[in-house]
């Protein structure tokens, strides 16, 4: 005899069919907000993205293949930061597996900084050392300095990026806020369809 589990899987169907139609109920831009708020997050990921190849690209004096270089620090970015905030925030959220808005908003906050701020930047480093390389536009250490080399080039961006990754985060932390919230909304809203006398 095994375990039956339908009884589980149909409860968590209903659990999801009813946040749903809740969540349907909402204004449009309080349901949009709800439905693409990681999207907002991948487009600042992008744009920090885009920040630190252009201070790394100054850096190292690249001048060559700006194209190359600039759409996978845009793309990669807005990609990785939008499926981590719908999987880690918006989907746990919508199905009722996160309901703790303490928790929602560190977690959103570390998505920020983890996905939005800190891999765009590091991401930087090998898109345009490989660049650099390739058109010998900057002196490049031998091979038991590349370390501290990358160290010592890596300092100056990160300064410059304090502000866009602080910012970032605290965006992110903001709209998990936001959503939760909104998710509390639409949960106190009447189930449609009843009629109350």
């Amino acid at each position: 005899m095994g375990i039956h589990e339908p009884d589980t899987v149909k409860e968590n169907v209903t659990i999801l069919e009813i946040i749903t139609r809740k969540i349907n109920q909402l204004p449009e831009p309080e349901r949009n907000l709800l439905e693409h708020g990681s999207t907002y997050v991948g487009i600042n990921a992008a744009l920090c993205g885009l920040i630190a190849n252009s201070l790394f690209r100054r850096v190292l004096n690249v001048t060559h293949a700006r194209i190359a270089a600039g759409l996978p620090m845009a793309v990669i970015p807005f990609l990785t930061a939008h499926i981590s905030y719908k999987g880690f925030v918006s989907f746990p959220l919508s199905t009722g597996e996160l309901n703790c808005e303490t928790c929602t908003v560190t977690r959103s906050g570390l998505v920020g900084l983890v996905f939005g701020g800190l891999y765009p930047v590091f991401l930087a480093i090998p898109v345009n050392g490989g660049l650099a390389a390739r058109y010998q536009s900057a002196l490049l250490p031998e091979k038991g300095n590349i370390l501290t080399y990358w160290i010592r080039i890596s300092k100056p961006v990160f300064r410059k990026m304090v502000f866009p990754i602080l910012l970032q985060t605290v965006f992110a932390a903001y709209l998990g806020s936001r959503q939760y919230k909104l998710l509390i909304k639409a949960l106190q809203l009447p189930e449609p369809g009843l009629k109350f006398h």
